[in-house]
């Protein structure tokens, strides 16, 4: 089966937004203090901020993909979280769980590159100046590779069926596969 991939839409099109970012000094800032930057972003704004190890990150057409993904599931009443950014992280990650998800593409004091994502009208190059990072255009968009796909936990044998130039394919079924599970909230344990 051939498919050919759809161009993306110009950056000046795109409702998201995504930049590269590093810490400026090793540890600094911290963590816990990323996350809390991120909380206090989402309780201003309705507008979708993320901040994920850009090590989990494969491009932009994967996190394109993902955000097209939770705005259908949305639109059709089945979000699996209450708060729009965690559930984002579901999709970008692939997995139906928050803390896999978070295991895979979420920050932590081994990330050393970023990649902060924004709905507009959010400039995610100013959101890196409000997370205290630097901007690093090295950290995104990345080509697709075998220690991303080790990452989100796209198999070898799943990897061996398509040539590499195809990888990126693997990514975007991750992301939609999420779609094929049950929200939380909608399984078979409920008591009827």
């Amino acid at each position: 089966m051939n498919r050919t991939v759809p161009p993306l839409p110009s950056p000046e099109e795109r409702s998201l937004r995504a930049v590269g970012a590093r810490r400026p000094a090793p540890g600094t800032p911290s963590t816990a203090d990323l996350v809390r930057t991120l909380r206090e972003f989402a309780r201003e704004s309705e507008a979708l901020v993320g901040l994920f190890d850009a090590r989990g990150i494969g491009g932009e057409r994967h996190l394109l993909s993902a955000w097209a993904h939770l705005g259908r599931s949305r639109s059709r009443g089945d979000a699996r979280l209450r708060e729009r950014g965690a559930e984002f992280a579901l999709y970008v990650a692939g997995e139906d769980q928050l803390p896999r998800a978070l295991a895979r593409i979420g920050v932590s004091d081994t990330t050393e590159q970023f990649v902060v994502v924004a709905e507009r009208p959010i400039d995610p190059a100013d959101l890196v100046r409000r997370f205290a990072l630097a901007p690093d255009p090295g950290a995104y968009p990345r080509p697709v590779d075998a220690s991303l796909l080790d990452r989100l936990g796209i198999t070898e044998i799943e990897r061996a069926a398509v040539p590499s130039e195809a990888w990126e394919g693997l990514v975007l079924e991750r992301v939609a596969l999420v779609d094929l599970t049950t929200p939380s909230g909608h399984g078979t344990t409920a008591k009827h």
